[in-house]
């Protein structure tokens, strides 16, 4: 936390609640001071279903029963897809999204459109999660973790002349973005545990999106352990190899400052 913050104001601040298997965290931000932040994260119980840990988290946390100005759900799934904007229709969300997707009971197709990609990222959550996160905070907004960087992503590879390659890695899932000067190439997830994994198909999309290894880049972002020994084995194959420091990306914001918040959580509040 960089300053307590005052309740008795929470009609101006952001709340942002990422919700991930692996654990729950919130976040509250007070966008006229910047300095005004606080990060929490949530375990949980994984013999629980998300929505039974979701009632505990919020029947137990008090800084969740105020009023806020804005209210983001970040859901972390890699049941998502994106969609050209010029294709999609509202009506065939659940049609496109099932046909890359096997069809799972209770479960809701939800989307987001990202003007800056030119595309829409459709993702599915748990129905009862959804349900119960709309009774307790009608006015929210929900997000794939996908949609504020394809956004961030996208701005980003309109810098330089080379195509680039972005990637998200945690403990157990991998997100890549692809880019050519900003137009995106391909958006993908996959779940994978070690590095082997990884290598392999970070360096099978580079070669099926016919990359150049001398001249075009790859940024590494997330927190996953053996991240030396990633870099390492990235750079006997590739010249431009990158890791994103977020204190560097953005060295303005009280944000950046605390590790332990997750990048997707970054970008959506500090590029919104």
């Amino acid at each position: 936390m960089t300053e307590p913050i005052d309740f008795t104001k929470s009609e101006q601040y952001t709340l942002s609640i990422r919700l991930s298997a692996d654990g729950f965290s919130f976040s509250i931000y007070n966008p006229l001071t910047d300095n005004e932040f606080c990060f929490v994260p949530y375990p949980v119980n994984v013999s629980y279903s998300m929505t039974a840990n979701l009632k505990e988290m919020l029947s137990q946390t008090e800084a969740l029963k105020h009023p806020y100005k804005r209210i983001n759900i970040l859901y972390d799934s890699v049941r998502f897809t994106p969609v050209p904007t010029e294709l999609f229709e509202d009506e065939q969300m659940d049609t496109i999204f099932y046909h890359n997707y096997p069809k799972w009971k209770n479960e809701i197709v939800l989307c987001n459109m990202l003007e800056k990609s030119n595309v829409v990222i459709l993702f599915a959550m748990d129905k009862h999660t959804h349900q119960l996160l709309n009774e307790q905070f009608p006015t929210a907004r929900f997000f794939s973790t996908a949609s504020p960087l394809t956004e961030y992503f996208a701005q980003k590879s309109r810098l330089g002349n080379s195509r680039k390659l972005y990637t998200h890695i945690r403990e157990q899932l991998m997100e890549v973005y692809a880019y050519d000067k900003g137009r995106l190439l391909l958006i993908n997830s996959f779940v994978c545990k070690q590095n082997t994994d990884r290598i392999y198909y970070l360096l099978y999309i580079w070669q099926q999106l016919s990359y150049n290894q001398e001249r075009d880049e790859l940024h590494l972002t997330g927190k996953w352990n053996g991240k030396e020994e990633l870099l390492k084995e990235l750079r006997s194959y590739l010249r431009q190899v990158f890791v994103i420091h977020p204190k560097a990306e953005f060295n303005r914001s009280e944000i950046s400052k605390i590790e332990e918040i997750p990048f997707d959580m970054q970008t959506l509040l500090l590029c919104e």
